[in-house]
């Protein structure tokens, strides 16, 4: 890490510490007003964005580490949604949009339906991108026309399924690559909140087993113990190391080359197959105390198996990889998995 990036981690560490609380009660569903006006004081709201469009104008590695901070502290902050996805689609189709209004993004099918929209009711405008005529649209459309059946993931984020009425739209037309991009994109930035998530499930569990004393000794002393413990940071470890390759393949080469979608493909694999072990080993390890309303590991760990599925399951991201292994072929299979 250089030193501009550990800046960065400094300053998002400090932003985050004030917001992490560990009894408090809050509404899942909504957004974190009071988060979202520090963050985007400071440029984090559009970190990647254009800046002639009221972007700063960061690199996905920057992205990266913004994630993280958020995943690691169950952050009520659509981030991802606001710059990575609706911002990029704003960009992609030359909208302007230097309002400070909260946004996320859906693809929506030709009668203009789209499933599990996340923070969907909780945001102000839903950037879409649609179909028409053999072609793909965007338009940025106020939330409250839309039609919108509410739903909730297992962390209580919203996860709305909203419908739009297409003919009254004049929207700009984009590339059809820009539907693929989308899912690569969304599926990317969870695996770094994955990673994020991880990290902080980690640090309690540590923290427990080595306060906690049973039969006169810490449980972090008991092998059992150590050897969930050991696991969960292995399968933690695992996930940050595909997605931060997969971050900077995308840095270096973007979303449209073979291998970062490989990269990306791969990372997603491992944070989802990751999670089933993180999740379980946590809950053994931490006992009833992380199921309660008042401890917050139910926050990171619903979190996890909500966040895996949310551009794919973990058995599409094992079946898209599965396919390139095969397309490439016994003589093209190594450098297809190094990126060469």
């Amino acid at each position: 890490m250089n030193d501009d990036y550990k800046e960065l981690v400094d300053m998002l560490a400090s932003v985050f510490s004030r917001n992490r609380g560990t009894n408090e009660e809050r509404d899942e569903a909504s957004v974190d007003y009071e988060l979202w006006k520090r963050l985007a004081s400071l440029g984090l709201d559009r970190l990647t964005g254009g800046e002639s469009r009221n972007g700063s104008g960061g690199s996905w590695i920057e992205s990266m580490y913004l994630l993280e901070a958020v995943g690691r502290d169950a952050a009520r902050a659509p981030i991802a949604e606001n710059d990575l996805l609706a911002g990029w689609l704003l960009d992609n189709a030359a909208i302007q949009a230097d309002d400070d209004l909260i946004r996320t993004a859906a693809v929506t099918d030709a009668r203009g339906f789209s499933r599990a929209v996340p923070w969907g009711r909780a945001v102000d405008r839903v950037v879409i991108l649609y179909p028409r005529s053999d072609a793909w649209f965007v338009a940025d459309v106020p939330v409250p026309l839309a039609e919108a059946s509410l739903g909730v993931n297992y962390a209580g984020e919203p996860r709305d399924d909203m419908g739009f009425e297409l003919s009254g739209l004049s929207g700009i037309q984009v590339d059809e690559g820009a539907v693929r991009e989308f899912h690569f994109r969304g599926g990317l930035a969870r695996a770094h909140l994955i990673v994020g998530a991880m990290s902080r499930i980690q640090q309690l569990v540590v923290e427990h087993t080595t306060v906690r004393v049973q039969f006169g000794r810490p449980l972090a002393k008991f092998q059992a113990v150590q050897q969930l413990v050991a696991d969960l940071a292995s399968e933690a470890e695992v996930a940050r190391a595909g997605a931060e390759a997969a971050a900077h393949l995308v840095h270096e080469r973007g979303f449209s080359d073979s291998h970062s979608r490989f990269a990306i493909a791969a990372s997603l694999s491992m944070a989802g197959h990751a999670t089933s072990t993180v999740v379980r080993n946590a809950h053994q390890a931490m006992g009833a105390i992380g199921f309660t309303a008042e401890h917050e590991l139910h926050r990171h760990t619903n979190r996890l198996l909500s966040w895996r599925s949310d551009f794919g399951s973990v058995r599409s991201w094992d079946d898209y990889l599965t396919e390139v292994a095969i397309s490439a072929g016994a003589a093209k299979l190594w450098p297809s998995i190094i990126g060469s």
